[in-house]
Protein backbone atom coordinates (compact mmCIF):
# COMPACT_ATOMS: atom_id res chain seq x y z
CA UNK A 1 0.00 0.00 0.00
CA UNK A 2 1.11 3.46 -0.45
CA UNK A 3 0.92 6.26 2.10
CA UNK A 4 -2.29 7.60 1.32
CA UNK A 5 -3.83 4.11 1.37
CA UNK A 6 -1.94 3.39 4.61
CA UNK A 7 -3.38 6.65 6.15
CA UNK A 8 -6.76 5.68 5.13
CA UNK A 9 -6.69 2.45 6.63
CA UNK A 10 -5.16 3.65 9.65
CA UNK A 11 -8.35 6.13 9.55
CA UNK A 12 -10.36 3.28 9.71
CA UNK A 13 -8.96 0.98 11.99
CA UNK A 14 -9.28 3.63 14.61
CA UNK A 15 -12.47 6.15 13.61
CA UNK A 16 -10.53 8.39 13.07
CA UNK A 17 -11.46 11.95 10.99
CA UNK A 18 -8.69 13.91 9.36
CA UNK A 19 -9.45 17.33 8.79
CA UNK A 20 -7.83 20.22 6.81
CA UNK A 21 -7.69 23.62 6.21
CA UNK A 22 -7.74 25.31 2.96
CA UNK A 23 -3.83 26.44 3.23
CA UNK A 24 -3.22 23.10 3.74
CA UNK A 25 -0.53 21.09 0.59
CA UNK A 26 -2.54 19.58 -1.99
CA UNK A 27 -1.82 16.09 -0.83
CA UNK A 28 -3.27 16.78 2.98
CA UNK A 29 -6.45 18.32 1.55
CA UNK A 30 -6.87 15.49 -1.16
CA UNK A 31 -6.33 12.46 1.71
CA UNK A 32 -8.79 14.57 4.07
CA UNK A 33 -12.51 13.48 5.94
CA UNK A 34 -12.98 17.04 5.20
CA UNK A 35 -11.55 20.46 3.77
CA UNK A 36 -12.85 23.59 5.24
CA UNK A 37 -12.19 27.17 6.88
CA UNK A 38 -11.83 27.50 10.54
CA UNK A 39 -15.51 28.26 11.08
CA UNK A 40 -16.67 24.52 8.87
CA UNK A 41 -13.73 22.54 11.02
CA UNK A 42 -15.24 24.36 13.85
CA UNK A 43 -18.72 22.87 13.07
CA UNK A 44 -17.62 19.64 12.19
CA UNK A 45 -15.52 19.18 15.10
CA UNK A 46 -18.58 20.08 17.11
CA UNK A 47 -20.70 17.30 15.58
CA UNK A 48 -18.25 14.58 14.97
CA UNK A 49 -18.81 10.64 16.08
CA UNK A 50 -14.97 10.24 15.63
CA UNK A 51 -13.07 8.54 18.75
CA UNK A 52 -10.12 10.13 16.88
CA UNK A 53 -9.67 14.48 15.22
CA UNK A 54 -6.31 14.57 13.16
CA UNK A 55 -6.29 18.13 12.59
CA UNK A 56 -4.31 19.05 9.45
CA UNK A 57 -3.99 23.06 10.17
CA UNK A 58 -2.16 25.17 12.57
CA UNK A 59 -2.10 24.65 16.75
CA UNK A 60 -4.95 26.98 17.76
CA UNK A 61 -7.23 25.00 14.62
CA UNK A 62 -6.15 21.58 17.16
CA UNK A 63 -7.17 23.36 20.24
CA UNK A 64 -10.40 24.96 18.88
CA UNK A 65 -11.31 21.39 17.92
CA UNK A 66 -10.36 19.97 21.45
CA UNK A 67 -12.13 22.66 23.49
CA UNK A 68 -15.21 21.67 21.43
CA UNK A 69 -14.64 17.87 21.88
CA UNK A 70 -13.01 17.65 25.61
CA UNK A 71 -13.90 13.34 25.34
CA UNK A 72 -12.34 13.22 22.05
CA UNK A 73 -8.61 12.60 20.94
CA UNK A 74 -7.14 15.52 19.46
CA UNK A 75 -4.20 15.20 17.16
CA UNK A 76 -1.96 17.47 15.26
CA UNK A 77 0.59 15.98 12.76
CA UNK A 78 3.04 19.15 13.23
CA UNK A 79 2.61 20.37 17.07
CA UNK A 80 5.35 22.94 15.82
CA UNK A 81 2.94 24.54 13.42
CA UNK A 82 1.78 28.11 15.18
CA UNK A 83 0.19 31.19 13.58
CA UNK A 84 1.84 34.52 13.19
CA UNK A 85 -1.38 35.72 14.29
CA UNK A 86 -2.17 33.94 17.17
CA UNK A 87 1.36 34.65 18.60
CA UNK A 88 1.05 38.70 18.20
CA UNK A 89 -1.89 38.21 20.98
CA UNK A 90 -0.80 37.09 24.43
CA UNK A 91 -3.39 36.02 26.96
CA UNK A 92 -1.37 38.25 29.36
CA UNK A 93 -1.31 41.11 27.07
CA UNK A 94 -5.00 40.82 26.29
CA UNK A 95 -5.78 40.95 29.97
CA UNK A 96 -3.78 43.89 30.37
CA UNK A 97 -5.78 45.66 27.71
CA UNK A 98 -9.13 44.38 28.87
CA UNK A 99 -8.64 45.65 32.40
CA UNK A 100 -8.16 48.72 31.28
CA UNK A 101 -11.14 48.98 29.45
CA UNK A 102 -13.50 47.85 31.57
CA UNK A 103 -16.64 48.35 29.88
CA UNK A 104 -15.85 47.30 26.40
CA UNK A 105 -17.09 43.52 24.95
CA UNK A 106 -14.41 41.29 23.56
CA UNK A 107 -14.46 40.04 20.36
CA UNK A 108 -11.34 37.85 19.16
CA UNK A 109 -10.98 36.28 15.77
CA UNK A 110 -10.62 32.12 16.02
CA UNK A 111 -6.93 32.72 15.15
CA UNK A 112 -5.79 32.57 18.69
CA UNK A 113 -4.50 30.52 21.75
CA UNK A 114 -7.34 29.08 23.89
CA UNK A 115 -5.70 31.34 26.87
CA UNK A 116 -7.26 33.96 25.17
CA UNK A 117 -10.56 32.65 23.78
CA UNK A 118 -11.02 32.14 27.49
CA UNK A 119 -10.84 35.84 28.03
CA UNK A 120 -13.15 36.37 24.91
CA UNK A 121 -17.15 37.69 25.08
CA UNK A 122 -17.42 36.16 21.19
CA UNK A 123 -15.06 33.88 18.85
CA UNK A 124 -15.61 35.14 14.94
CA UNK A 125 -14.18 33.89 12.38
CA UNK A 126 -13.76 35.74 8.53
CA UNK A 127 -16.77 33.89 7.63
CA UNK A 128 -18.76 35.24 10.46
CA UNK A 129 -17.07 38.32 11.79
CA UNK A 130 -19.70 40.55 9.93
CA UNK A 131 -22.72 39.12 10.72
CA UNK A 132 -21.82 38.43 14.64
CA UNK A 133 -20.25 42.27 15.16
CA UNK A 134 -23.90 43.09 13.62
CA UNK A 135 -25.64 41.75 16.14
CA UNK A 136 -24.14 43.15 19.04
CA UNK A 137 -25.66 46.04 20.82
CA UNK A 138 -24.27 49.76 18.81
CA UNK A 139 -24.00 51.67 22.33
CA UNK A 140 -21.24 48.48 23.50
CA UNK A 141 -17.65 49.44 22.92
CA UNK A 142 -15.59 46.67 21.57
CA UNK A 143 -12.18 45.44 21.87
CA UNK A 144 -11.21 43.76 18.55
CA UNK A 145 -8.20 41.27 17.94
CA UNK A 146 -5.84 40.41 16.72
CA UNK A 147 -5.83 40.97 13.32
CA UNK A 148 -6.04 45.18 12.79
CA UNK A 149 -6.87 44.39 9.10
CA UNK A 150 -10.40 42.27 9.66
CA UNK A 151 -11.03 44.76 12.53
CA UNK A 152 -10.55 47.40 10.30
CA UNK A 153 -12.87 45.78 7.66
CA UNK A 154 -15.60 45.41 9.64
CA UNK A 155 -15.50 48.92 10.82
CA UNK A 156 -15.52 50.35 7.87
CA UNK A 157 -18.68 47.77 6.87
CA UNK A 158 -20.81 48.68 9.59
CA UNK A 159 -19.51 51.91 10.76
CA UNK A 160 -18.41 51.04 14.25
CA UNK A 161 -15.81 52.09 16.18
CA UNK A 162 -13.91 48.72 17.37
CA UNK A 163 -10.52 49.21 19.08
CA UNK A 164 -8.14 47.14 17.57
CA UNK A 165 -5.23 45.28 18.31
CA UNK A 166 -1.90 45.64 16.77
CA UNK A 167 -2.26 42.37 14.95
CA UNK A 168 -1.73 40.70 11.65
CA UNK A 169 -1.17 37.50 9.19
CA UNK A 170 1.86 37.84 8.07
CA UNK A 171 1.70 35.95 4.58
CA UNK A 172 -1.91 38.27 3.99
CA UNK A 173 0.12 41.92 4.96
CA UNK A 174 2.61 41.01 2.65
CA UNK A 175 0.56 40.91 -0.49
CA UNK A 176 2.00 43.32 -2.75
CA UNK A 177 -0.35 46.30 -4.05
CA UNK A 178 2.24 47.02 -7.54
CA UNK A 179 2.03 43.44 -8.04
CA UNK A 180 -1.74 43.02 -7.79
CA UNK A 181 -2.19 46.00 -10.15
CA UNK A 182 0.06 44.39 -12.34
CA UNK A 183 -2.07 41.31 -12.80
CA UNK A 184 -5.23 43.47 -13.01
CA UNK A 185 -3.24 45.25 -16.10
CA UNK A 186 -2.28 41.38 -17.76
CA UNK A 187 -5.61 40.40 -16.82
CA UNK A 188 -8.11 43.00 -17.20
CA UNK A 189 -11.31 40.66 -17.44
CA UNK A 190 -10.31 38.89 -14.53
CA UNK A 191 -11.98 39.35 -10.59
CA UNK A 192 -10.51 39.98 -8.01
CA UNK A 193 -11.05 37.61 -4.98
CA UNK A 194 -9.23 39.05 -1.47
CA UNK A 195 -9.24 37.57 2.12
CA UNK A 196 -10.64 40.11 4.61
CA UNK A 197 -7.14 40.00 6.80
CA UNK A 198 -5.30 41.76 3.31
CA UNK A 199 -4.45 45.96 4.16
CA UNK A 200 -6.70 48.23 2.99
CA UNK A 201 -5.02 48.98 0.45
CA UNK A 202 -5.13 45.37 -1.56
CA UNK A 203 -8.94 45.35 -0.24
CA UNK A 204 -10.03 48.94 -2.42
CA UNK A 205 -8.88 46.98 -5.48
CA UNK A 206 -10.95 43.59 -4.83
CA UNK A 207 -14.27 42.89 -6.76
CA UNK A 208 -15.20 40.32 -4.33
CA UNK A 209 -14.17 40.25 -0.25
CA UNK A 210 -14.72 37.26 1.77
CA UNK A 211 -13.60 34.28 3.46
CA UNK A 212 -11.52 31.19 1.89
CA UNK A 213 -15.20 29.65 1.88
CA UNK A 214 -16.52 32.27 0.55
CA UNK A 215 -14.32 33.08 -2.45
CA UNK A 216 -14.39 29.23 -3.36
CA UNK A 217 -18.39 29.13 -3.63
CA UNK A 218 -18.07 32.60 -5.46
CA UNK A 219 -16.01 31.23 -8.20
CA UNK A 220 -18.17 28.04 -8.16
CA UNK A 221 -21.16 29.85 -8.66
CA UNK A 222 -19.65 31.86 -11.33
CA UNK A 223 -17.90 29.84 -13.25
CA UNK A 224 -18.80 28.97 -16.44
CA UNK A 225 -20.16 25.66 -15.76
CA UNK A 226 -22.39 26.76 -13.56
CA UNK A 227 -25.25 29.01 -14.13
CA UNK A 228 -24.28 32.54 -12.52
CA UNK A 229 -26.49 33.56 -9.15
CA UNK A 230 -28.31 36.03 -10.92
CA UNK A 231 -28.81 37.02 -14.62
CA UNK A 232 -27.20 40.15 -14.53
CA UNK A 233 -24.19 38.56 -12.97
CA UNK A 234 -21.73 37.06 -15.52
CA UNK A 235 -19.57 33.87 -15.55
CA UNK A 236 -15.87 34.53 -15.29
CA UNK A 237 -12.67 32.65 -16.45
CA UNK A 238 -10.09 34.06 -14.54
CA UNK A 239 -9.82 35.26 -10.75
CA UNK A 240 -7.13 36.80 -9.43
CA UNK A 241 -6.71 35.79 -5.75
CA UNK A 242 -5.34 37.69 -2.89
CA UNK A 243 -4.72 34.79 -0.07
CA UNK A 244 -2.58 32.28 0.84
CA UNK A 245 -2.54 30.14 -2.06
CA UNK A 246 -3.15 26.47 -1.16
CA UNK A 247 -6.88 27.31 -1.69
CA UNK A 248 -6.04 27.52 -5.27
CA UNK A 249 -6.28 23.57 -5.37
CA UNK A 250 -9.58 23.44 -4.03
CA UNK A 251 -10.32 25.66 -6.58
CA UNK A 252 -9.31 24.15 -9.41
CA UNK A 253 -10.66 21.29 -8.73
CA UNK A 254 -13.84 22.74 -8.43
CA UNK A 255 -13.68 24.73 -11.42
CA UNK A 256 -10.63 23.25 -14.15
CA UNK A 257 -12.35 25.49 -16.69
CA UNK A 258 -11.49 28.55 -14.74
CA UNK A 259 -7.26 30.09 -15.01
CA UNK A 260 -6.45 31.42 -11.04
CA UNK A 261 -3.54 33.97 -10.51
CA UNK A 262 -2.17 34.21 -7.15
CA UNK A 263 -0.89 37.49 -6.28
CA UNK A 264 2.92 37.64 -5.41
CA UNK A 265 4.33 39.19 -2.29
CA UNK A 266 6.46 42.08 -1.38
CA UNK A 267 9.10 40.40 1.61
CA UNK A 268 11.20 43.08 3.93
CA UNK A 269 13.99 44.34 1.19
CA UNK A 270 10.92 45.30 -1.12
CA UNK A 271 11.82 42.57 -3.30
CA UNK A 272 8.34 40.83 -4.89
CA UNK A 273 8.27 37.20 -4.93
CA UNK A 274 5.72 34.11 -4.91
CA UNK A 275 6.17 33.78 -1.01
CA UNK A 276 2.05 33.14 -0.91
CA UNK A 277 2.25 30.49 1.15
CA UNK A 278 1.83 29.50 4.88
CA UNK A 279 5.09 28.15 5.84
CA UNK A 280 3.18 27.14 9.55
CA UNK A 281 0.46 25.46 7.45
CA UNK A 282 2.76 23.91 5.27
CA UNK A 283 4.31 22.10 8.25
CA UNK A 284 1.84 18.91 8.00
CA UNK A 285 3.14 16.37 5.90
CA UNK A 286 1.92 12.87 4.55
CA UNK A 287 4.52 11.56 6.73
CA UNK A 288 4.22 13.09 9.68
CA UNK A 289 0.37 12.77 9.02
CA UNK A 290 0.89 8.75 9.14
CA UNK A 291 2.99 8.76 11.87
CA UNK A 292 0.88 10.94 14.21
CA UNK A 293 -1.65 8.19 13.27
CA UNK A 294 0.00 5.49 13.31
CA UNK A 295 1.82 6.54 16.82
CA UNK A 296 -1.28 8.45 17.84
CA UNK A 297 1.26 10.66 18.91
CA UNK A 298 1.41 14.95 19.65
CA UNK A 299 -1.75 14.91 21.50
CA UNK A 300 -3.54 18.47 22.40
CA UNK A 301 -4.31 18.92 25.90
CA UNK A 302 -5.90 22.05 27.31
CA UNK A 303 -6.32 23.09 30.71
CA UNK A 304 -9.92 22.30 32.04
CA UNK A 305 -10.59 26.08 33.24
CA UNK A 306 -9.13 27.15 30.17
CA UNK A 307 -11.30 25.10 28.18
CA UNK A 308 -14.47 25.66 29.81
CA UNK A 309 -14.06 29.31 30.01
CA UNK A 310 -13.14 29.32 26.18
CA UNK A 311 -16.00 27.30 24.74
CA UNK A 312 -18.34 30.11 25.96
CA UNK A 313 -17.64 32.70 23.36
CA UNK A 314 -17.25 29.69 20.56
CA UNK A 315 -20.48 28.31 21.56
CA UNK A 316 -21.74 31.64 21.23
CA UNK A 317 -20.29 32.44 17.37
CA UNK A 318 -22.16 28.92 16.49
CA UNK A 319 -25.42 30.26 17.95
CA UNK A 320 -25.10 33.59 16.33
CA UNK A 321 -23.65 32.14 12.66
Amino acid sequence: MNIVEQIRQLCQEKNAIIMAHYYQRPEIQDVADFVGDSLALAQVAAKTNADIIVMCGVHFMAETAKILCPNKKVLIPAPEAGCSLADSCKATDLAAWKAAHPDHMVVSYVNTSAAVKALTDVVVTSSNALKIVKQLPEDKPILFGPDQNLGGYINRMTGRKMDLWNGGCHVHARFSEEGLLALKEQYPNAKVLAHPECKASILQHADVIGSTQALLNYAISHSSSERPISNSEASHSQYIVVTESGILHEMQKACPEVEFIAVPAVMDDLTICQCNECEYMRMNTLEKLYDCLRKESDEIIVNNKVAQDAIKPIQRMLEMS
